[in-house]
C-alpha cells in the first residue's frame, strides 16, 4: 500500500487548474501499480480536491480528513459544494475532527493527521515561506520534512494563485 496525502494552495488561479490537474496526473501516474494506492485529503476548494479527483481517476482509494464537524456547513463555498459531496461521497474513509469550529487549531490537527498517514507528501505550493499563521502549505511541508515525509513539489510553469 502507498499511501499520499495532500497540502496546497486553495487559491489556484482559473488557468492554473488544468496545469496543477496535469501535473497531479503525472504524479500519480507513477504510482498507478501500487496496490492499493491512498490518497488523503482535506478535499477544500483548489489542490486538494484536484489531487483527490485524480487519485480516484487512477484508481485509487480516498481518504477524506474534515477539520471540523462545521466545516461543510460553515466554510465549504456554495461553488465548491458540488465537488466536495461528490468526493465525501467517493471516500472510503472518512474520518471528521473532534474539533467544533474550522480554525486554525482545527487545520493544524488536520495537517497533522494528513502528515502522520503519508508515506509521501504531494504539496501543491509556490515555495513561499510560511506566513505565521499556521496550518498553511508551507506549514505542512515543514511538518513533513521534520517527519521524514518525502515531498513531492507539484507546481507547474504557469501556475498562479489568486490576488
Amino acid at each position: 500500500m502507498t499511501t499520499l496525502a495532500v497540502t496546497g494552495h486553495m487559491d489556484l488561479t482559473e488557468d492554473s487548474i488544468p496545469l496543477v490537474r496535469a501535473a497531479l496526473d503525472d504524479l500519480l501516474r507513477q504510482y498507478a501499480d501500487a496496490d492499493p494506492l491512498v490518497g488523503v485529503s482535506c478535499i477544500a476548494k483548489g489542490a486538494d480536491s484536484l489531487f483527490a479527483q485524480a487519485v480516484l481517476a487512477v484508481g485509487g482509494r480516498l481518504m477524506v480528513v474534515v477539520p471540523s464537524q462545521d466545516y461543510r456547513r460553515n466554510t465549504v463555498e456554495p461553488d465548491h459544494a458540488a465537488v466536495f459531496d461528490h468526493l465525501v461521497k467517493a471516500a472510503e474513509d472518512i474520518l471528521v475532527l473532534p474539533y467544533p469550529t474550522a480554525d486554525r487549531q482545527a487545520y493544524e490537527a488536520a495537517n497533522a493527521v494528513l502528515v502522520e498517514r503519508a508515506d509521501r507528501l504531494v504539496a501543491v505550493w509556490n515555495g513561499e515561506p510560511p506566513t505565521g499563521k499556521g496550518g498553511g502549505t508551507a506549514d505542512t511541508v515543514l511538518e513533513a520534512q521534520t517527519a521524514g515525509i518525502p515531498v513531492d513539489v507539484v507546481w507547474p510553469d504557469g501556475a498562479a494563485r489568486r490576488g
